[in-house]
């Protein structure tokens, strides 16, 4: 299976692996996600409304950071479904083995829960991608999804210890959404598996939303994969997803700064409760050398994300950290 898939390696690609794998050595950002659990939570949110997004789901954000947590929220209930499954498939990507059509098909299973009735299962019956009413691919015959996906794992499996996994998984992206081997949920199913098969390789992968990347250049993306569709190979796409996968590092570390800087705020908020539940927010300011204000907003973060919890009244209570 030499010649499987078509692509060729270029220097374009080259470049982008070793500053990829250069900036994840030195990036600071994901020592932040290692140590602080909010940040993981706010990558993982920002995966889910954008690849859901790029699909017209209508929800915000807000919206669904709010499902996630479990709050109820005014919209469409496929949308709402939606954000419920991709949560949960997004949390089985440490179990599954990237290598693996069956845990493909499960995970795809858990992200049309409710909403694919074929959930699961390879489609039965032919596809079409349109533009209004032109038709502007055609997916390959039904008849041949179950062979074409055991042809492109097969080559994943023999490929897996000698081709880098950013190259590796980007072919995977190109080829599973060509073969379009579902009814529903092929753009997200593809987007998560090349999170799996990286975070399976770089743990730092895991939480690097990039598919916010992917939204943000969603008529690009669509382009060069019609680009790849024309010329029979999947060269441009690899290296179209790996400058998403730089571009993103990049975007996250800038931005990540300010947001650590209110982690370790929180975080030396917890040891003052720990040492003293009894202690005041008044006295958190003065040990801490911030003003009341931000103590309170770095309070009410805390016990909005379910990580500190006040008894009592505000003088004779005391907090608990859960």
């Amino acid at each position: 299976m030499e010649n499987y898939p078509p692509y060729t390696i270029t220097d374009k690609m080259l470049n982008y692996v070793s500053d990829i794998m250069k900036k994840i050595g030195e990036a600071n950002y994901f020592e932040s996600l290692n140590r602080y659990p909010e940040l993981r939570r706010k990558s993982r949110i920002r995966s889910i409304h954008s690849s859901l997004a790029i699909e017209n789901n209508q929800l915000s954000l807000f919206q669904v950071e709010d499902v996630i947590n479990g709050k109820m929220v005014i919209g469409d209930q496929k949308d709402i479904q939606e954000v419920k499954n991709a949560y949960e498939a997004y949390e089985q990507i440490d179990k599954v083995n990237p290598y693996s059509v069956e845990d493909l098909k499960k995970i795809h299973g858990i992200l049309t829960f409710l909403v694919e009735k074929d959930a699961g299962k390879f489609r039965n019956h032919g596809e079409a991608v349109y533009d209004g009413n032109v038709e502007i691919f055609m997916a390959p015959p039904h008849r041949l999804v179950p062979t074409l996906m055991d042809n492109l794992f097969n080559w994943m499996n023999e490929v897996k210890d000698t081709i880098n996994p950013l190259i590796l998984s980007s072919v995977f992206h190109y080829e599973f959404v060509f073969i379009h081997p579902f009814s529903d949920g092929n753009g997200r199913t593809a987007r998560i598996w090349q999170t799996a098969i990286l975070s399976h390789w770089e743990k730092a992968f895991t939480y690097l939303p990039i598919e916010s990347m992917i939204k943000k250049s969603q008529n690009e993306y669509y382009k060069v994969i019609d680009n790849c569709n024309k010329a029979g190979n999947a060269t441009e796409f690899i290296e179209f997803m790996l400058k998403m996968i730089d571009d993103t590092i990049d975007e996250i570390t800038k931005t990540t700064t300010q947001e650590t800087a209110q982690e370790t705020t929180q975080e030396k908020i917890l040891k003052l409760i720990k040492s003293n539940p009894s202690i005041t927010q008044t006295q958190m300011a003065k040990v801490l050398g911030i003003t009341r204000d931000g103590v309170s907003y770095n309070i009410k973060q805390l016990k909005d994300n379910g990580i500190i919890e006040r008894v009592g009244a505000t003088k004779n209570g005391y907090w608990i950290v859960k």
